[in-house]
């Protein structure tokens, strides 16, 4: 196996159910953090198809060139959105049902990540954490305009509300981002149930000193319900490993 992961999803202490949910295919390179809405049921149920339908619609990416690969992943987002979409517009209890999806994959010595909604991607490197995506949220827009800070973005009334996600609309635009990995790396998707209840040197400080990337993701979770657990918690930690082969 070219890496070493590890994942798992908690409902945290508060919610009666989980709306996450994850997919780790490691012979693939593909790895996958949804966090759905509009109720438990529905919630559940637009999570579980944008994973599975991301999923199969990526198909085989051997011999793909970024470019590519970065089109394939838009398009597998886009097929999970339709299918979603068409499920509020024809179940009149599945209105309002959509979910936020952070897609990874990992590619001979890069990545590619397609976001829509506020899970994110983080990289750590020599120490070093670096949120990889930007929220799609309301809060992050009152960040990128000067208005609030990051730190009172984590407080704020509307931290919460996210400004695109899938089976929002007929058409949903991901963010697309690529950038180069080395040996050692580790990436971190995460649910905002993590990235809410934990702040980042702590996230540092677990990632750089747990061992193996399924104790990391254990640590990890351990931590955010330890400050309440207020939502669904999940995490999938990838390490690159010597000699990482291409996706295929």
């Amino acid at each position: 196996m070219p890496y070493a992961c590890g994942a798992r999803t908690d409902a945290g202490l508060v919610r009666p159910g989980n709306e996450d949910h994850f997919v780790v295919l490691a012979e693939r390179g593909i790895f996958i953090v949804a966090d759905g809405m509009g109720g438990h049921a529905a919630g559940e149920l637009a999570s579980e198809m944008a994973v599975r339908i991301t999923c199969d619609a990526m198909g085989s990416l051997l011999g793909l060139s970024d470019e590519e690969v970065c089109q394939r992943t838009r398009a597998a987002i886009q097929a999970a959105n339709d299918a979603i979409f068409q499920r509020t517009v024809a179940e009149w209890d599945k209105q309002g049902m959509g979910t936020t999806a952070t897609v990874l994959v990992l590619l001979d010595g890069r990545y590619v990540i397609g976001q829509v909604g506020d899970s994110r991607a983080y990289l750590l490197r020599d120490g070093q954490l670096v949120q990889l995506t930007r929220d799609h949220s309301y809060v992050q827009e009152l960040v990128d305009a000067g208005l609030i800070t990051p730190a009172q973005a984590r407080t704020h009334r509307y931290s919460r509300a996210i400004t695109r996600y899938i089976g929002e609309g007929r058409e949903v635009v991901p963010d697309i981002y690529c950038g180069p990995l080395a040996e050692g790396d580790l990436l971190l998707l995460a649910s905002d149930g993590l990235t809410e209840m934990v702040e980042e040197q702590q996230l540092v400080r677990i990632l750089s000193s747990e061992g193996e990337p399924q104790r990391c993701v254990d640590s990890l979770i351990a931590e955010a319900n330890a400050r309440g657990g207020l939502d669904n918690i999940t995490a999938v930690v990838v390490r690159r490993s010597p000699g990482c082969a291409a996706a295929r």
